[in-house]
């Protein structure tokens, strides 16, 4: 099937005549309370477990910066699910899976393919990174720990990662375009709040600003691959990737480097000239550019494909454009 829009069309008039923006808006404040009561109620009771233990913290915010207190942030994520679950079925009356993709399922295929593209140009950034900070050491996690680690740091990264992917571009995305046909709106403004979302307010602001840009690119990715592919498959395994990559393999986050192998310099730290600020955006553009054209360009072994969206496809109701 060609790379074009039809495959999004269907994704767009999925949807039922019950997503209107009212229920939109209500819909996306029940996933954000869901988010936070999930986050209060896991933070809480890890830490409370950690006291119980004798863990040697003593505080909450030592508690997050421990291994266990990383591995329950991401579990935090699992409230996204529950979130879009109560939205879909008690707001707009549908079942959750409408929002995986026009068929109503998730793509594998191009699962595996978003995930392979990304950890090829993944490496091609770390190696760009480390001509402009060639100071990348090995971390203190041992090979036993790292090992014991791995299934838990890949379950609940996918469970961060593609509940990031189902409520931005899913359940977001989805709505806003079954109800406005211009991409400013259903493409621009989550993508936008994605973005924004990654603020860091310890960072310098130029660092900041190109860390942002690199986010926004890879935003604008996983949004060019639903318009594409008209599934959520491709933006979840490229989300993936880039996340796994930082959590176990080369990390530049101070906060989410517990289970890293090898640890470069991180991004927010305030010795970065606004010039290696500048390249570290232009790494983020390009790779997310390079990316792109791995999944769709013609003679790609990862090229993506449109999914035929077949009779699942139908909307619930009548469709309010």
């Amino acid at each position: 099937m060609a790379l074009d829009g039809t495959s999004f069309e269907a994704y767009r008039r999925s949807a039922g005549d019950k997503t209107t923006l009212p229920r939109l808006v209500f819909g996306t404040i029940l996933i954000v309370l869901a988010w936070l009561l999930v986050t209060l109620a896991v933070v809480f009771s890890g830490f409370y477990l950690s006291e119980s233990y004798d863990l040697g913290v003593d505080s909450l915010g030592g508690f997050m910066n421990t291994r266990f207190g990383v591995l329950i942030s991401l579990l935090t994520f699992s409230g996204i699910w529950i979130g879009a679950w109560l939205a879909m079925r008690f707001v707009h009356r549908e079942r959750l899976r409408a929002l995986f993709g026009a068929a109503r399922r998730i793509s594998w295929p191009d699962f595996a393919k978003g995930l392979a593209a990304v950890l090829i140009t993944s490496a091609v950034s770390e190696i760009a990174i480390y001509m402009i900070a060639p100071d990348i050491q090995r971390s203190a996690i041992g090979w036993g720990a790292w090992l014991a680690f791995l299934l838990p740091v890949l379950v609940l990264a996918f469970i961060q990662t593609s509940s990031e992917e189902l409520l931005f571009r899913g359940y977001l995305l989805r709505g806003l375009a079954h109800r406005y046909r211009n991409p400013l709106v259903w493409g621009f403004l989550p993508a936008l709040v994605f973005t924004c979302l990654h603020w860091n307010v310890g960072a310098p602001l130029a660092m900041n600003a190109c860390v942002l840009a690199s986010i926004g690119s890879f935003a604008a990715l996983v949004t060019i691959l639903v318009y594409l592919t008209g599934n959520l498959g491709a933006g979840m395994g490229a989300h993936f990737a880039n996340n796994l990559a930082g959590f176990l393999l080369i990390s530049h986050e101070s906060a989410l480097s517990s289970f890293a192998l090898y640890r470069g310099k991180p991004l927010e730290t305030i010795v970065w000239t606004p010039g290696s600020a500048l390249l570290i955006a232009l790494i983020g553009l390009v790779c997310c550019a390079l990316t792109l054209l791995i999944l769709v360009h013609p003679r790609s072994p990862l090229r993506v494909g449109g999914e035929d969206a077949g009779p699942s496809a139908q909307p619930n109701g009548a469709a309010a454009i």
